[in-house]
């Protein structure tokens, strides 16, 4: 409490043996029976479904160690490195605290004590119970005041706090001791009723909600009909009868709601509190979180109780939220929002929209120099970006947490470059402080500023980036568009929590409230996606799903842009550009390919895909694959005529059609690449593939049939032709049935049987290079044969390879240095590399198959199941995404150590989709291979994940940041 806090400084010495007096135990026993009661209430109440793990059942626990953390008096017995058992937040509380800045006093909870929870049928053992009444008794003594006491309370704020931060996915209660009888004397203590009654409100409505279940929502609409009834915006602008009045409807609507009265005693208002945060870890959006952001589940988190400090006292008091620098372009500027007259959740809520922090600077200059001071450095001893929170009461500032703060991938990168630059970390430091996948969100298009858009509307630039699509209104309605392959646009007043899922389904989000730090900003900048908050002209009508500004409407289903870096807000979709690689993004990459050992490649079937691939820093092809090449409509008809061909010299005819599509798409990809390596794959796919499918084949004989009883006559002979043909296509068809086509003819098999098939695609391959070579230009084509499981498989194609090659260099009397290789993706391959390597010059990895074949899944079909498999922790990971390097890995390097052994230079790499994978690339590293092959748009994300595989090797216990 406010008048108390000098009084409190006089009694900070506190010896550690001293606490659990007979008080401390008096409490700890007082009202056991009471405190049960309402635990069981709790957890029978309506609306709030208990997580899977909450059927276990209660059993006998043993207690060793630590399991509170008390801070307070320039003293805390934690400390900033202590996160896993802190959380973040209490982790910053206690650094802040023996950095001897200004914290309210408190404990934490330790992360332990949630995993307790869980393991004891949903309740925390005795002793830890009586543990927490002792440290109340600490909290008692070094503030002077008494929990519970009428005329000296101590309130208290009940607060989450896992190792990462998880903005607004877990719960808060602030003002919690505050009942009928204390609120008398925090009116008599403050000569302040209208701020006591202002705290007892947001108690209820905070208790009401977080901790039992009573939707948000049913509060807020007392209040909005107060506020209309007053015609007020503000709820500072609310009277204080009107306060007693929605304190009276509040109290009803729970008891009304939950069959069950607010509790007045402090304490089972505390365990309630307590207990409801540790259920938060587990509830629907947190869970969804930790999934977008792969935290693990096992974490759990803390719970942080602290000294309540006021920011509702009036206009000398207020409270804020901040970072050390722009979370959104990563600008060193002293940037976050605050409210005079509010508590923290006004400002994180978006109910209100908050002004910009500088505006501290004019209103109350000397807090606003001393905020800097602190911030500074937090930044300087943390070593990175700092988020932090702030009160301020009567004109005393107060720090409430500081941790490593959430920002966009852009401003991620140049937070790193410019802090290498400004000495804070090195550069192998700054390397560890994006994750690889982040690198994704810099990869895709920006509005185009030339554009010619109707902007409706301005808002806040919340989360950068570019995003059009469908309106919706609800996160459900964004998660079923979105699963249709729809791009949807979530509009909301304001973003919640609970949202969550929606968010992550949408392409953009757009609100009329909220600040730069509120809900939907923080989260939408975590997640790479676009946002524009506080857009103060939008009038949102959830009942008709629509929005308006001004005269113009846009309702549900209507699509709209964003530009989430200027937040402007546009009709219909805008054209988008290129984004620009350049500036601190070039640099943080130079440093990361220096690091690196692992080649980086591309996969690319078109000039077109080889470019960009460039643009993003490949250093060659690992994988061309030519089927590809067959499907555009004029080539698919020769493709098709010579799968139906009758003889060799039929099916050569229509070769020959094919080759000088084949010959000019190779000299297009070669041209591009620019003297790179380029590894072009051998056809692969089974014959089937090309034909139209069975069923469809058969539906057009029987309406050509039907067409041909109603025709005349040369109408009917043109119709029996097309019935011939189609025959000829289904006996075809019935020919090439496979039961199991993926391991059936196929590969080098089709090759083999067809060796017409592999010399055309020789010939276009090495016809191209000698063009090319012979004005000038450098050419480096690598053949790959695929689907080899026997070194004579390869021995056969390599042979009729050779001799094409021979032919095509002496026929352009050229010099042409090229590879014949093999993808390793039969497990009889990877067995046999000794013998199959006498006949590659190089391996391939093809892990796409040889993880289906090795582990029995179909990629088709394993879908069904692998999620599951995840989810259970059958599986760490689906291995279609991330290697199997405990079975599929073995393989894996079992192939190079026995290729190697055969021919000491056999150059290696690994061309699946696991090519991308940052997991898999560090696995790569640590076996030896040349390069990993991936998408154009996951380049850049290899060559980081490549250089964090060299710097992780080299153990010099650098981490990653905790910004996910």
């Amino acid at each position: 409490m406010p008048k108390a806090k000098k009084k409190s400084t006089k009694k900070t010495k506190t010896p550690a043996k001293k606490v659990g007096t007979k008080k401390a135990k008096t409490k700890a026993t007082a009202k056991p029976k009471k405190t049960k009661t309402s635990m069981k209430k709790k957890t029978d109440a309506p609306k709030k479904k208990a997580p899977a793990r909450t059927k276990a059942t209660k059993k006998k626990v043993k207690l060793e160690g630590q399991y509170l953390y008390f801070f307070g008096g320039g003293k805390a017995e934690g400390d900033g490195g202590m996160k896993d058992i802190l959380g973040g937040k209490g982790a910053g509380l206690a650094q802040m605290t023996k950095a001897k800045l200004n914290v309210p006093p408190g404990f934490t909870i330790s992360t332990d004590v949630c995993t307790l929870f869980y393991e004891n049928g949903m309740r925390i053992p005795r002793e830890i119970k009586a543990q927490i009444n002792e440290y109340i008794v600490r909290l008692e003594k070094l503030t002077g005041q008494t929990f519970g006491d009428p005329e000296n309370q101590l309130l208290v704020s009940v607060r989450s706090g896992a190792k990462f931060s998880m903005p607004g996915m877990m719960d808060t209660v602030l003002n919690l001791g505050l009942n009928d009888k204390t609120l008398k004397g925090m009116i008599a203590r403050t000569n302040n009723e209208r701020f006591a009654y202002d705290s007892y409100r947001r108690f209820i409505q905070m208790f009401g909600n977080v901790v039992m279940g009573i939707d948000k929502e049913a509060f807020e609409k007392i209040l909005t009909r107060k506020k209309e009834a007053r015609r007020v915006k503000k709820d500072t602008s609310l009277p204080i009868d009107d306060l007693k009045a929605i304190i009276s409807d509040f109290k009803r609507l729970i008891r009304r709601r939950s069959g069950e009265a607010l509790p007045d005693d402090p304490y089972v208002q505390l365990e309630m509190a307590r207990d409801a945060v540790f259920k938060s870890w587990n509830n629907p959006r947190a869970i969804t979180y930790r999934k977008l952001n792969n935290i693990p589940r096992g974490l759990g988190t803390a719970v942080n109780v602290q000294t309540m400090v006021f920011g509702n006292m009036g206009p000398t008091s207020g409270s804020g939220v901040g970072f050390t620098r722009n979370p959104s372009t990563g600008e060193k500027q002293f940037y976050g929002e605050y409210l005079d007259n509010s508590q923290g959740e006004d400002v994180v809520a978006g109910i209100r929209t908050p002004k910009p922090i500088t505006q501290l600077g004019v209103e109350m200059p000397k807090v606003f120099k001393k905020l800097i001071n602190i911030t500074t450095r937090l930044e300087k001893h943390y070593k990175d970006m700092q988020d932090f929170e702030f009160t301020v009461q009567d004109g005393e500032l107060f720090m409430l947490q500081t941790r490593t703060g959430k920002r966009t991938v852009q401003a991620a990168v140049k937070i790193a470059v410019d802090m290498v630059k400004e000495k804070l970390i090195t550069k192998e430091e700054a390397l560890m402080r994006l994750a690889p996948e982040d690198l994704d969100q810099l990869l895709h298009p920006r509005i185009d500023p030339a554009a010619d858009a109707l902007v409706i509307a301005h808002g806040l630039a919340a989360s950068p980036g570019a995003a059009s699509g469908q309106v919706v209104f609800t996160a459900d309605d964004a998660v079923k568009r979105a699963a249709k392959g729809t791009k949807v646009i979530l509009v909301r007043q304001e973003t919640n929590p609970d949202d969550i899922h929606g968010m992550a389904a949408a392409v953009g989000i757009l609100t009329a409230r909220g600040g730069m730090t509120s809900h939907a900003a923080v989260v939408a900048r975590g997640m790479g996606k676009c946002c524009v908050a506080g857009t103060e002209s939008l009038r949102v009508n959830m009942a008709k799903k629509n929005f308006t500004v001004g005269s113009t409407v846009i309702r549900e289903r209507d699509i709209i842009s964003l530009n989430g870096s200027t937040g402007e807000v546009m009709v219909g979709e805008v054209p988008t550009i290129e984004p620009e690689l350049s500036g601190e993004f070039a640099t943080f990459m130079s440093w990361a390919d220096k690091t690196r050992k692992l080649g980086v490649r591309t996969n690319a079937d078109t000039p077109a895909d080889a470019v960009q691939a460039v643009k993003f820093g490949a250093e060659g092809i690992g994988l061309c694959r030519t089927e590809h090449m067959f499907f555009v409509k004029e080539r698919l008809a020769h493709m098709q005529r010579m799968i139906l061909a009758d003889s060799v010299e039929e099916r050569q005819v229509a070769l020959q059609k094919l080759m000088p599509y084949q010959k000019a798409d190779f000299k297009g990809i070669f041209k591009a690449m620019a003297g790179r390596p380029v590894t072009i794959r051998t056809l692969d796919p089974p014959l089937h593939e090309f034909l139209p499918d069975r069923e469809t084949v058969k539906k057009e004989i029987e309406e050509l049939t039907a067409q041909e009883a109603e025709a005349g006559y040369e109408e009917s002979l043109e119709i029996k032709e097309k019935i011939k043909k189609n025959e000829h296509i289904l006996q075809r068809l019935e020919e090439l049935h496979e039961a199991n086509p993926m391991l059936g003819h196929r590969g080098c098999r089709l090759g083999i049987t067809f060796p017409e098939i592999t010399e055309m695609q020789a010939k276009a391959i090495f016809a191209a290079a000698c063009e090319l070579t012979r004005n000038g230009e450098k050419v480096r084509p690598e053949v790959m044969i695929p689907l080899v499981g026997s070194v004579k498989e390869l021995e056969n194609q390599r042979q009729l390879v050779e001799q094409v090659a021979t032919a095509m260099i002496k026929k352009y009397k050229v010099k042409l240095d090229y590879l014949i290789g093999t993808m390793i993706e039969v497990p009889r391959a990877a067995l046999t590399a000794d013998q199959v390597a006498e006949q590659a010059d190089f391996f391939s990895f093809g892990t796409n198959d040889l993880t289906q074949m090795t582990m029995g899944f179909s990629r088709d079909d394993a879908g069904k199941f692998l999620g599951y498999y995840v989810e259970k922790g059958i599986l760490p990971a689906d291995p279609f995404v991330t290697l199997d390097e405990a079975g599929v890995g073995q393989l894996v390097e079992m192939a190079v150590t026995k290729g190697r052994a055969t021919r000491k230079k056999l150059k290696t790499g690994i061309c699946g989709e696991h090519g991308g994978d940052p997991t898999t690339i560090e696995f790569c590293h640590k076996i030896g291979l040349d390069y990993v092959s991936c998408s154009p748009y996951r380049v850049p994300i290899a060559r980081l994940a490549a250089a964090q595989a060299v710097l992780k090797a080299k153990d010099k216990g650098l981490k990653g940041s905790d910004s996910r």
